[in-house]
């Protein structure tokens, strides 16, 4: 889906940009939290798919707060009022009598007062990954509600626009490989450095318990059992909206999109349709790369544990730069190996054969295991029988060996990469005997 277009809505005197995507039966307002930027969310690939999936069963109405990304500036820190009065200026602009709203991290307080304010424009509410007691709010047990989320935030404000509140907004996006100074560029474009610290200190202070128990509507609950602001936040909002409906989800990321964007557009269709649409999954043709130190077990206790960490940490940055180098992509780490995919079977094989050079100069040997096929998008991961086929395909080479399926052995052909016949073998839970082909000089020495 194209990028929606911008527009603004006036809230008394200020512009509040917003843009509407999908055309679904029923309306959905979201309030984002603390970093926001309509058109640059668009460009990261978890944050968009989201946000389809979303509009893919309502007309979705995002918009930036004011102070933040596309809308006008503000001298101050903007109240409830004014924001609340953002929310009306947005559904009026674009024809929403009624919507149901969806606030994630600081903006659930914003949603939840709104609702309590406004339920006859508010068919439903839905709060994820939410703060609604600040570390400053009188009588907060801060240490259950924040952990040690407060010391993080306030550190990450002295080196704005450098883009470390990714290690703990989105954790998996780090693991993945998004450049921090992708994400600092984010940070920037959200809210300058004193907006960033005025806003912060407003979440610090906010607390709106005294406001839930007077929610009158369906209200859907979510949390992530790992992520940065600790479930105790969703399980104290539950208790005090009458009738709310909790769940708790795995996950550390707190960014919407990041981990399993399916897991919680799921949960909030079937909770404002009654049912769950089984989407068919986007499929992708791609080379599947499996990587795998040898004889990891047995180092690991050779070395002692210290050492070993310190041996894989660097096995790990190696993988990483050279995907990085050959445009792969890391689809998931395994521990002591990787899975990464490439539009490009012949990228991923010299890929593979880098990060076999590179380890043997760590004094570690490491076999790789490719395949091109079609696979599923699901989230950040991927599946199908591919997948299955590059794992297995992994699993019969030998130390320091690069081995490869007769498919990714001739869509390489003229590309001057050395293939040695390996012959046909049987890949566990794959029908028929596979041709495997080795990369010229790499076999299993």
């Amino acid at each position: 889906m194209d990028k929606p277009q911008t527009r603004y809505a006036k809230s008394a005197d200020v512009n509040v940009a917003y843009q509407v995507v999908g055309d679904g039966p029923l309306d959905l307002v979201m309030a984002w939290g603390w970093l926001q930027h309509l058109d640059l969310q668009w460009a990261e690939p978890t944050i968009a798919t989201f946000l389809n999936r979303l509009a893919s069963f309502s007309r979705l109405i995002i918009f930036d707060k004011r102070g933040v990304g596309l809308s006008d500036p503000v001298q101050g820190t903007p109240t409830f009022e004014e924001r609340m009065d953002d929310i009306r200026a947005v559904m009026d602009a674009v024809g929403s009598e009624r919507a149901a709203l969806l606030g994630f991290s600081e903006g659930a307080a914003l949603t939840a007062l709104y609702a309590a304010s406004h339920p006859e424009r508010t068919t439903a509410l839905i709060l994820y990954d939410g703060v609604v007691v600040g570390g400053l709010a009188e009588g907060a047990p801060t240490e259950e509600l924040w952990g040690d989320q407060l010391e993080r935030s306030r550190a990450d404000l002295d080196r704005w626009g450098e883009g470390d509140t990714m290690d703990w907004i989105a954790p998996s996006l780090v693991e993945r490989g998004l450049p921090k100074s992708a994400w600092g560029a984010f940070e920037r474009a959200s809210m300058s450095p004193g907006m960033a610290r005025a806003l912060w200190d407003a979440v610090e202070r906010l607390d709106v318990r005294r406001v839930l128990p007077t929610i009158a509507v369906p209200t859907l609950v979510m949390s992530h059992s790992q992520s940065a602001i600790p479930s105790a936040q969703g399980r104290l909002m539950a208790d005090l909206i009458p009738g709310a409906r909790y769940i708790e989800l795995p996950g550390r990321d707190h960014l919407p999109g990041a981990g399993d964007p399916e897991a919680v557009a799921g949960e909030i269709e079937e909770f404002l349709t009654g049912a769950r649409a089984r989407a068919e999954p986007d499929r992708v043709l791609a080379t599947v790369l499996f990587t795998d130190i040898v004889d990891s077990t047995r180092r690991a206790s050779e070395l002692g544990d210290r050492a070993w960490l310190q041996l894989r940490d660097r096995h790990d940055a190696l993988v990483r730069a050279q995907l990085e180098r050959f445009r792969g992509r890391e689809v998931k780490h395994t521990g002591d190996g990787f899975v990464a995919s490439f539009d490009g079977p012949a990228r991923a094989i010299r890929c593979a054969c880098s990060v076999g050079d590179e380890a043997r100069e760590l004094g570690i040997e490491v076999r790789a295991g490719l395949h091109t096929g079609e696979c599923e998008l699901i989230g950040d991961d991927l599946g199908g029988l591919a997948v299955h086929i590059a794992a297995r395909v992994g699993a019969k080479a030998g130390a320091g060996e690069v081995l490869v399926s007769g498919t990714v052995k001739d869509l390489v052909m003229g590309s001057g990469i050395d293939l040695v016949e390996r012959g046909d073998h049987e890949l566990k839970g794959v029908p028929g005997r596979w041709q495997l082909y080795s990369v010229g000089g790499r076999d299993g020495r």
